[in-house]
């Protein structure tokens, strides 16, 4: 039974980019001469609206601005998102406010005016600073772009920045990929997601697969950069999140710790705990934006968690941080008695892909090396 409700954050989606990226599977689409700006404002808070009857009373704790590439609205576009949630639902006054930023000078220009807004965290995507990787990722700026765009940030006032990185790029060899860790580094970020390529469906790189370095190397980058970070004072708290003492994403960890959150926007997906009925609910939205703008049901479709779903999707989120997770914090969150994990504990134990105790679930080094399969033995599949 559950008797208190997890955190609440927001998510919006902005769908919008300059030029879709090859590896690219999140939902965006390549912005036409003009954007729908207020059409899409418009949008977002009928959209905040329908959804809130699922969460009267409570608070907003962190927003995160996802796309797609938030940073090609105007501030002004944004400021009236944010005043137009605030005058909606109640934000915690210290609450963590991040946006996406892509390095352009036409998103660097907005940075002062994101700061005077209230944005008090910028996530920025670099994937790399080398000439010929940024090329062959499809990306449209430059290494130097990337440096000017970070020290702009700082300069506006941002003291809390993550740069987004990632390793095993077509023909990049170690020293390559150690290299673009350490140009991060010098660079002062208080967190760092850095992270293999993948080749993923429904992506321009899944029908014209380019030449990735083999497992052999990817796993040493891998090795070294962490050993890297480390050095560097940076603590991997998720598989690919990397942050400075007291520096974690909030919102990200409320997503791994089985938090709520509303998904407003094309495509985004919310999830929503109910303390009078005991329920757990997934929701989400149009993913086309002229649908979703043009429609007056945001929903495109919304799923009631099963107690099988809500293990499963527990440990999917939960097992992903490196420290682990207390068990106080399963019962708290999704309502269940920790008895129901106990002989799936006791296999994962067997197989020594998790350490537990009474009152703490942990990945073991092994289990973190293989998480998908430590994940799949909580699946009632």
């Amino acid at each position: 039974m559950l008797t208190t409700l997890p955190p609440l954050a927001l998510y919006i989606h902005i769908p919008w980019c300059v030029k879709k990226c090859p590896y690219c599977d999140f939902n965006s689409h390549a912005a036409g001469p003009s954007i729908p700006e207020q059409q899409y404002i418009t949008a977002l808070l009928e959209d905040l609206q329908h959804d809130l009857p699922e969460v009267w009373g409570r608070r907003i704790s962190s927003i995160f601005f996802g796309g797609g590439t938030p940073s090609i609205f105007s501030a002004r576009a944004i400021d009236n998102i944010l005043s137009g949630v605030r005058a909606l639902i109640p934000v915690s006054p210290n609450a963590e406010i991040t946006l996406e930023a892509n390095p352009g000078t036409f998103e660097q220009e907005k940075f002062n005016d994101y700061r005077a807004l209230g944005i008090n965290r910028l996530s920025i995507g670099i994937q790399s600073f080398a000439p010929e990787k940024l090329k062959a990722l499809g990306r449209i700026h430059s290494g130097d772009e990337a440096i000017k765009a970070i020290e702009t940030a700082q300069r506006a006032g941002f003291d809390n920045f993550n740069l987004d990185l990632m390793f095993g790029l077509p023909n990049q060899s170690i020293e390559q990929g150690l290299l673009d860790l350490q140009t991060a580094m010098d660079l002062q970020p208080t967190h760092l997601s850095w992270y293999q390529l993948t080749i993923e469906p429904n992506t321009l790189f899944y029908s014209k697969p380019p030449a990735l370095p083999d497992d052999d190397n990817i796993g040493q980058l891998q090795i070294q950069g962490q050993e890297l970070l480390a050095q560097h004072g940076f603590e991997q708290y998720e598989i690919s999140a990397y942050a400075k003492s007291g520096k974690p994403c909030k919102h990200n960890i409320n997503y791994w710790e089985f938090g709520d959150y509303l998904g407003i926007g094309a495509g985004a997906h919310g999830k929503i705990t109910r303390a009078d009925n005991s329920s757990i609910q997934r929701l989400w939205k149009h993913r086309q934006p002229l649908v979703y703008m043009e429609t007056a049901d945001k929903r495109a479709g919304t799923q009631l968690l099963t107690d099988s779903d809500i293990i499963f999707e527990f440990m999917l989120n939960a097992l992903r941080l490196k420290q682990g997770f207390d068990l106080d914090l399963f019962e708290q969150h999704t309502g269940m008695n920790r008895s129901v994990l106990h002989e799936t504990i006791l296999l994962a134990q067997q197989k020594e892909l998790l350490i537990a105790d009474n009152q703490h679930l942990q990945p073991s080094e092994l289990g973190y090396r293989f998480l998908n399969d430590l994940i799949n033995l909580f699946s009632a599949n």
